[in-house]
């Protein structure tokens, strides 16, 4: 039993220090080494968030100094305006021509020769001794080559060079000259002081003491009298704050104080002869130019960072998933260590290598990755805020109504100049598969920001710059802008809506249904939006057609381009696992025609109603010269409504019953007829069931006045035909005023008052309808 025992003993060691040499110490020193790559990773990101951090703050800090001296401007040209005399009218000092210049006269070189002989003559005592200049030249010589000489920065004043702390020459005196007493080296450090070859700063007074904190500055008498060469050095202006490299200049603190400073040294202004109002206007320019120059600044440091999260994430990825595999690593080791010495534990080894089995990294990675992550990537750019509300100078993170308006164009040049180049270099490609990975491959972040610092000038792109370029760069730098966009290209107003859309089933389960919702959705939109959504679709719609993309790549392609789509306001646990983004850019896909015609007419029909019924109220005309001819028109009016509500006739055109309405073939002024009878046809209540949109279409009267007074102008935007039709059919307007109104006649197609009009010649009044067709 004790032999059995010591040889489970022996086993039992042997099995601990196979795991110690096997397993514990090459997995400790993997641990530790893991450690280290993922502080280094860690360390390396935060030193580049806070480095952007001090980069906002003072771009804030820059905006807020540049927007001060726009408003100064502005109040001083206010002012100017306001005066009772222009700068040129303003009486000039008079200026007498026989004053005398000051000059400065400098003494001739020649008379400070004898001074400088009595200087080399004079006797200097120092403590209880008396030197000769030779021989304070040897002590003087000896002391600036011993004693520890630097620089001292003196709040507000300046940096100091030569200088020595009191501590620092009280221990050479007695080191090296033999003093014995503090006191007594104290007494030398004061004649020093009293013969001009040293001065206390940073304090009031000149009294020497034996201070570590009390620094004197070696005066170039003493230099000349040792013979040392003297570090010359002008006393400029510094602070407290540590300036250095381009630091100095781009901080706001440091550059205000400067600017307050070389403005109140009047003898070293660069700017002697200029007026206020000149002060004023380059210093704006210059705090632009700063404001400019950090917001680069800030940009490229943001670039950076972004790149660096990236690269950081990347690497945090490939750790984890080592971590994973040196896990299943260290099992299998354990599980070997112990299967090869104890054999009776073969079962519990079998188990460990079925746990171990159990572990995929591949698969793990993904479960973390998916119940971790907190969001798509949609970077927040810092743009520059001109005061005057101008977008010349850059491009991305621009508002895109804003962009398009400084363009002149509906679609911002930019989108349209990629779409473009894209359909000219698709053929470069080989087969189709490649064509349709352009919008699919990931392409780095550093190479997309390359060519994103070499674009975002505002200025229209040029053939050349984006030859230097791959196409898939080109493709990942549009979803960059969409991306960059303060607001995604369908807006996140209407997120909640298409939510509801998609959660919410159809009475009749078609998508015809669904496609009429999204159509009054979209509608909402901005015409910028909905012209570069139509731009964006035509693109990709075009692309599937013509590589005949399967419903694989369709469900691929919209998840990429989902978030550049619509994505809402704020990233929630909720919103990651929402799809309804995705099934917007299928069904943009699917039903891009009848979607977008809708739209164009939609928005057809608003820029009608804008353009007719004007942008803002206008004051009531108090012209009396055709009055009566109004006043006959109302009534006309009001008997026909009131003739229409007991369901008589009104009107010679045909019955709603058989109302229909065929395709105009006039100019934009006659495509959209209006209505002058009130009741309604089986068409426009189709219309209208599919979205009121002639119920949003204010206007203040169906009938058109004509420039006689007449309403010849609603007569005519329907169409001549009807109006003729009805002069036949009719042999009189008897009937038509049946109903007591004013008596009228048809001229040339147009009913008009019998009554003669008034002498005056009447106001023209009406509006002219108007399709413009969308731009782009």
């Amino acid at each position: 039993m004790r032999t059995e025992m010591q040889d489970a003993a022996r086993s039992h060691q042997r099995i601990a220090q196979n795991i110690r040499d096997l397993v514990v110490n090459p997995f400790s020193r993997w641990c530790d080494s893991h450690e280290a790559r993922i502080q280094d990773s860690q360390d390396e990101l935060q030193s580049r968030i806070k480095a952007h951090d001090r980069q906002a703050d003072a771009v804030r800090k820059l905006r807020s100094n540049y927007f001060n001296k726009c408003r100064l401007v502005e109040d001083l040209e206010e002012e100017n305006k306001l005066a009772f005399q222009e700068p040129e009218t303003s009486p000039k000092p008079n200026l007498n021509p026989g004053q005398p210049i000051p000059e400065i006269k400098v003494q001739p070189h020649k008379e400070e020769e004898p001074a400088a002989a009595d200087d080399d003559d004079e006797i200097y005592e120092v403590g209880d001794e008396i030197y000769q200049p030779d021989q304070l030249k040897k002590i003087l010589s000896q002391m600036l080559s011993t004693i520890k000489m630097g620089e001292t920065k003196v709040p507000i004043l300046g940096t100091y060079l030569n200088t020595s702390a009191g501590s620092d020459i009280v221990e050479y005196l007695q080191r090296n000259m033999g003093v014995g007493s503090v006191s007594y080296a104290e007494r030398i450090g004061q004649d020093l002081i009293s013969n001009g070859l040293l001065r206390l700063i940073g304090n009031v007074g000149s009294t020497f003491a034996n201070s570590s904190k009390m620094f004197y500055q070696w005066r170039p008498k003493a230099f000349k009298i040792a013979g040392v060469p003297d570090k010359k050095q002008p006393l400029s202006r510094t602070f407290s704050l540590p300036v250095t490299g381009s630091d100095g200049s781009d901080s706001p603190v440091v550059g205000t104080v400067s600017e307050y400073l070389a403005n109140w040294n009047v003898l070293n202004n660069a700017h002697p002869n200029e007026t206020a109002a000149q002060r004023l206007q380059r210093e704006s320019r210059e705090t632009d130019d700063k404001y400019k120059a950090g917001v680069r600044k800030l940009d490229q440091l943001r670039c950076e960072l972004e790149e660096a999260i990236v690269l950081h994430l990347k690497f945090l990825e490939r750790c984890e998933l080592d971590r994973l595999k040196a896990i299943k690593t260290v099992i299998l080791d354990f599980s070997g260590t112990i299967g090869n010495v104890i054999p009776s534990l073969q079962s519990t080894v079998d188990k460990m290598l079925l746990f171990q089995e159990t572990v995929q990294p591949v698969g793990d990675l993904r479960y973390l990755l998916e119940n971790y992550r907190t969001g798509t990537f949609v970077p927040r750019v810092v743009v520059y805020e001109n005061y005057y509300n101008k977008v010349d100078e850059q491009t991305f993170g621009v508002d895109l109504e804003a962009r398009a308006r400084a363009d002149k164009k509906r679609v911002p040049i930019i989108v349209t100049t990629f779409l473009t180049y894209l359909d000219h270099h698709y053929p470069d490609l080989e087969g189709d598969e490649a064509r349709r990975g352009v919008w699919l491959v990931d392409v780095p972040l550093a190479q997309v920001h390359k060519l994103r610092a070499r674009v975002n000038d505002g200025k229209a792109l040029t053939q050349e710059v984006l030859r230097e370029f791959d196409i898939p760069t080109i493709a990942n730098l549009l979803k960059l802008y969409l991306l960059e966009l303060p607001d995604s290209l369908v807006s996140s107003h209407v997120y909640e809506i298409i939510r509801t859309i998609y959660t919410t089933p159809t009475a009749d389960g078609t998508d015809a249904s669904r496609v009429a919702v999204l159509q009054q959705t979209l509608s909402q939109l901005r015409l910028t939006n909905i012209a570069t959504l139509d731009a964006c679709m035509n693109h990709f719609t075009r692309l599937i057609d013509l590589t005949s993309a399967d419903d694989e790549y369709v469900t691929a392609l919209a998840t990429t381009l989902a978030p550049c789509i619509l994505r809402p306001r704020t990233e929630t646990s909720l919103t990651l696992e929402e799809k309804h983004s995705i099934r917007l850019v299928r069904d943009l896909f699917a039903h891009k025609d009848p979607i977008f015609s809708e739209l164009k007419r939609m928005s057809t029909l608003n820029h009608s109603s804008s353009v007719g019924g004007g942008n803002r109220p206008r004051a009531v005309s108090t012209d009396e010269s055709n009055r009566k001819a109004l006043m006959e028109e109302r009534n006309r009016a009001l008997l026909e409504k009131a003739s229409a509500s007991r369901g008589r006739a009104t009107s010679p055109a045909p019955s709603p019953r058989g109302h229909r309405r065929d395709r105009s073939s006039g100019g934009p002024e006659t495509r959209f007829p209006i209505q002058t009878s009130p009741t309604s046809s089986a068409a426009e209540r189709h219309r209208t069931s599919l979205g009121g949109i002639e119920g949003r279409i204010k206007r203040s009267s169906l009938d058109v006045p004509s420039p006689d007074g007449s309403p010849g102008a609603a007569d005519a935007v329907n169409g001549s035909s009807q109006v003729t039709k009805a002069t036949d059919s009719e042999t009189g307007s008897e009937k038509r005023d049946s109903g007591g109104r004013v008596g009228t006649k048809f001229v040339a197609g147009k009913r008009v008052p019998a009554s003669p009009p008034p002498e005056a010649e009447p106001t023209p009044r009406g509006v002219t309808l108007e399709d413009k067709p969308m731009d782009d």
